[in-house]
């Protein structure tokens, strides 16, 4: 992938020069010509001018911002101590898909497939740090976007329709680990049916699913998972929302998130269901290098040695490749593919067989936001060639008798292509 890529993601985090960001103002206003759109669940919502209606208060009381950011430092403080983003040696190619799903959430997440021993848990793990700030309305147990009807909850939905002010926080993008051997109902979330049927209150007990809404999702060895589980996450990746069928009670609730899965193709392939719902594939490798792999176990002994010191020598890459994720996500909108160029990318997947359009769609995604992590406004036939090889890798049909990488099939053919 060395000779493909051209250049590293640490190359081109290197090559951006990083500017502090303002955070965006949390009042919403809106004026104009009314309108009526239909949510999910069947409630409508009247706004002005192609927006909702949204009446958003701000928490500014200083002594509860002040308490709420000694909380956050308090809870930082008592977590373990997160191995740094910066510091990983090599693993470009991962490093680069899962940088590209923090900048556009809509790619899809990443399928991480490589041998033990090479990394993959704590690189995810690591980009914790790097996670933006985004906006919800507080106490809302499924993170509700004060701004998007589609990702609130059905109760921030009601207030919403009622007039009622919302008080919006900022808050960091939830990382959610789904253990292996989790439940059904840990995962979905439980109803209360004596409360339900005593009361007749609808008691719900929000799952996994529900604290990872607009966050990730990270399941390690999703190989291994149990097919009831997987048929969960399919439910929730295709829909967007999760509902939760008890003794003649139904609830739903938003569930879109980031879905991130790592394991070792040795211990048994991935269903081609879910496979497919991965955005990008990343294929890792052992390194070989000697002088690498002094590195790796030098800088480990370091971490273990004394965590905070390591962490603060990194503190200030850490920082700069924070501000670049931030100010790639508020550019990617802005960000244009030419014509000429989407035509060749359907091309490549057309020729290469691929079933359905998630190629198309996702190399589209990928290739703006490597642009807008570089930088720039306008998508390259150098984005689309770095990224096309993940985008598709996982999406080829299996021949048994094939002996190369899948990656190299799409590589060669998109020189073909763009040629």
């Amino acid at each position: 992938m060395a000779t493909i890529l051209g250049t590293s993601s640490t190359a081109i985090l290197a090559s951006r020069t990083f500017s502090k960001t303002s955070i965006p103002s949390l009042s919403v206003a809106s004026s104009g010509l009314s309108f009526r759109r239909k949510c999910y669940g069947g409630i409508d919502l009247v706004g002005k001018k192609g927006r909702p209606q949204f009446h958003v208060a701000v928490a500014s009381v200083a002594t509860d911002i002040g308490s709420v950011e000694a909380q956050k430092a308090t809870a930082k403080e008592s977590q373990r101590p997160v191995y740094p983003f910066a510091a990983i040696v090599g693993q470009d190619e991962m490093k680069l898909c899962l940088l590209l799903n923090v900048i556009d959430p809509k790619i899809g997440g990443v399928m991480i497939m490589g041998d033990r021993g090479t990394g993959k848990s704590t690189t995810v793990r690591s980009l914790v740090d790097l996670l933006p700030e985004i906006k919800v309305v507080a106490g809302d147990p499924y993170n509700s976007d004060p701004e998007d009807p589609e990702s609130m909850g059905i109760e921030v939905r009601e207030s919403v329709v009622k007039g009622e002010d919302l008080t919006v926080v900022l808050t960091k993008i939830n990382m959610v680990d789904l253990p292996l051997g989790a439940t059904e109902d840990r995962v979905c979330g439980t109803i209360d049916i004596e409360k339900a049927l005593t009361e007749g209150v609808k008691a719900f007990e929000p799952g996994l699913l529900a604290k990872a809404n607009r966050g990730i999702l990270y399941v390690d060895e999703v190989n291994l998972l149990d097919d009831h589980l997987v048929d969960v996450l399919l439910d929730s990746a295709a829909s967007g929302w999760n509902t939760v069928e008890r003794e003649g009670i139904s609830i739903s609730h938003p569930a879109r998130f980031i879905l991130i899965g790592s394991g070792n193709p040795e211990e048994g392939e991935l269903r081609p269901q879910l496979l497919d719902r991965f955005g990008m594939h990343a294929q890792v490798g052992t390194v070989r290098d000697a002088e690498l792999r002094v590195k790796i176990v030098e800088e480990r002994a370091r971490f273990d040695k004394n965590p905070k010191e390591f962490r603060n020598s990194y503190k200030a890459e850490q920082e700069k490749l924070q501000q670049q994720i931030t100010s790639a996500r508020s550019s990617l909108s802005s960000v244009q593919i030419d014509h000429d160029l989407k035509v060749k990318i359907s091309k490549v997947c057309s020729e290469l067989n691929v079933d359905g359009l998630r190629g198309d769609i996702v190399t589209n995604r990928a290739a703006k936001a490597l642009a807008a992590l570089k930088g720039r406004n306008q998508v390259t036939a150098e984005d689309i060639a770095v990224v096309i090889p993940n985008c598709l890798r996982h999406r080829l049909r299996k021949d048994p008798l094939e002996s190369i990488d899948s990656g190299l099939l799409v590589s060669e053919k998109f020189y073909e292509v763009f040629s």
